[in-house]
């Protein structure tokens, strides 16, 4: 990675090349939509990895945003009130979309169209907001992004 790293708190996935960061305060749900992504992708027949979970290192490189995980916290991911797990995992990855987790009952029906955030001063990226109660939440994603998630990129 080139240029300043930025600590977040989030939780980084790629499910086939497409990379997923989800952004949300404690307890918003963000490792367990997570989770429910990458254990969804597998019976799809998609390569799923975390790249890391509660803390993020953001860069941008290219033109590119890139997450890229802690040393410390490699292929751990924490499931609430289960705990740490080790999951498959990848150090860095280039991220095309944010997911934030929302209460149902308070969130808005229908969010702007197009709506980004920034994940730093400077990196925006897409943002798919999602309640953390769906069940299958990747099926609610690819239906938002139109997109298979094979292994080509977007």
């Amino acid at each position: 990675m080139t240029g300043e790293a930025a600590n977040i708190h989030a939780t980084a996935i790629v499910i086939g090349r497409t990379g997923l960061l989800f952004l949300g305060p404690s307890g918003s749900g963000k490792s367990a939509l997570a989770f429910s992504c990458l254990a969804a992708a597998k019976p799809l027949g998609l390569t799923a990895s975390l790249v890391a979970d509660d803390r993020v290192l953001i860069a941008e490189q290219n033109g590119s945003i890139i997450a890229k995980c802690p040393p410390s916290i490699a292929g751990l991911m924490e499931i609430r009130y289960t705990g740490i797990v080790r999951m498959p995992y990848i150090s860095e990855a280039e991220m095309h979309f944010a997911v934030r987790p929302v209460d149902p009952e308070t969130a808005e029906r229908l969010p702007p169209k197009d709506e980004q955030i920034d994940i730093t001063a400077s990196a925006r990226l897409p943002l798919i907001r999602l309640a953390a109660t769906y069940a299958n939440p990747l099926a609610i994603i690819m239906a938002k992004i139109g997109a298979s998630f094979g292994e080509s990129a977007i």
